[in-house]
């Protein structure tokens, strides 16, 4: 990329988009107006240099990280612009608005939102044709998965040029072909989410015993063969045919509450964060952080020695990086 990547907005997602642009060897410039954003932008870099170091890559050339004052001066002249400010459109419209005022007319703009439509963003910007929405996950340092979703007056070509930023800086793009709310990883995680929510509310379980059962049982298998490919192995001989035809009458059984939400009263905010604290109030946010990147490492690793799911992506990295 010749010229440099500008990332607006440095919370959670900001930050870590603007080291994992800096570690493939491309010059960064953020804006951000919280007062602390210098360190938290230091201290999420240097989690993400562990992260790499966990993974066995090796950093000849780092791109630099410049905090900037204004929008204007993180996108002038950027070949790539990374909107990733708070989940509201009232506060990403006029943010997006300044952006394309004031950036090249034909720079792609990509908004990191979570689950807003972009056609939704997208009417009162200048050039509107080029912005699309980039979701990441967390961390985008380490995390591969990149959603490219293009509004209705997006361009195809945008959409292509936003996909091969993503694979330069060595991700999975995918292209979610039909805009649609929340677009594809956060609905299914909505839905696991309001069955976990049920779960507590009805007390069958806590916080920790349902991150148990994920993280000691399906998560593996999901981390590395995904949903349908695991529930083919489970078909036995006969695929995911005899799968479907095998489990399909489950679906008319009320197992689950998924078209419905326990109401989100204090006394289970309270519940969900006591249970929360006890399970991991003794690690910091940092050191949660750390815990997180060296388990996710050591996972993509394993995967890259079988030239498996993930893996393949953090071998094309390693190969990217020389």
């Amino acid at each position: 990329m010749e010229s440099h990547v500008a990332i607006v907005g440095a919370g959670v997602i900001g930050s870590a988009w603007a080291a994992r642009f800096a570690l493939h060897g491309i010059d960064v410039k953020v804006t951000d107006p919280a007062p602390d954003v210098d360190r938290i932008i230091g201290e999420v870099l240097t989690n993400a240099r562990a992260a790499w170091t966990h993974l066995g890559l090796v950093v000849a050339d780092e791109g630099t990280i410049s905090v900037v004052g204004s929008i204007e001066d993180a996108v002038a002249g950027a070949g790539h612009v990374q909107e990733s400010a708070p989940e509201n459109p009232a506060v990403k419209i006029p943010i997006l608005e300044a952006i394309a005022a004031a950036c090249p007319p034909d720079t792609v703009i990509a908004s990191s939102t979570s689950g807003i439509k972009p056609s939704d963003l997208q009417p009162t910007i200048d050039n509107p044709g080029r912005l699309v929405v980039g979701h990441p996950y967390n961390p985008v340092y380490l995390l591969p998965l990149v959603e490219v979703v293009g509004g209705a007056a997006t361009d195809d070509a945008a959409v292509q040029r936003a996909m091969a930023t993503y694979t330069e800086i060595s991700m999975k793009p995918v292209h979610v072909r039909v805009e649609i709310d929340a677009f594809i990883g956060d609905r299914l995680l909505e839905a696991v989410w309001r069955e976990a929510l049920w779960l507590v509310n009805d007390g069958v379980a806590t916080t920790e015993e349902i991150d148990d059962v994920i993280r000691y049982g399906f998560g593996l298998r999901w981390a590395q063969m995904g949903l349908f490919e695991t529930y083919r192995i489970a078909g036995g001989e006969g695929g995911m045919a005899h799968f479907i035809r095998q489990f399909g009458p489950c679906l008319q059984w009320p197992w689950t509450k998924l078209v419905d939400v326990p109401e989100l009263t204090e006394e289970l905010v309270q519940t969900i964060a006591e249970q929360s604290d006890v399970q991991s109030g003794h690690h910091d946010l940092r050191e949660l952080e750390r815990i997180r990147d060296t388990n996710v490492a050591a996972i993509l690793r394993a995967l890259e020695a079988n030239d498996w799911g993930a893996g393949r992506t953090l071998k094309e990295q390693r190969e990217r990086l020389g």
